[in-house]
């Protein structure tokens, strides 16, 4: 069974190093940074970087998101989704603002909204509706 790590109030950044794989949900307040391979969901009140080595398998709900690396998930983000050329997202997303360099590849659904999501931190991965 996945395991739920849950970061108290004021944490810092969070890092899965390339070669890295971990299984499981995480849920934080910091920043989270995946050069490794996530197969679980995402839930950080701060920014997510998804780096070139990176990949995740699940959900992210974040305030803000970098996606350099793959990801096969349905996100919802606060802010601003960043797609950079060598990015590829296959999922639904919604967003208030999206950013997409050339190169990036996209599948999917993007449903833009201007009001913002509330993200509690002490919740599970489920999504905030």
């Amino acid at each position: 069974m996945a395991k739920v790590y849950d970061q108290e109030v004021g944490g810092g950044v969070n890092i899965i190093a390339a070669g890295t794989t971990f299984i499981g949900d995480i849920v934080t307040t910091g920043d989270c940074r995946i050069d490794g391979t996530i197969k679980g969901n995402v839930k950080s009140k701060a920014k997510v970087i998804i780096g070139q080595s990176g990949s995740i398998e699940g959900e992210i709900i974040c305030q803000s998101i970098e996606i350099e690396g793959n990801a096969k998930a349905n996100i919802q983000v606060a802010e601003l989704l960043a797609l950079k050329a060598t990015a590829v997202l296959m999922g639904n997303i919604v967003v208030e603002k999206i950013s997409i360099e050339p190169g990036a590849n996209f599948v999917g659904n993007c449903k833009m909204r201007n009001s913002k999501i509330d993200i509690p931190a002490s919740q599970g991965p489920e999504l905030a509706r």
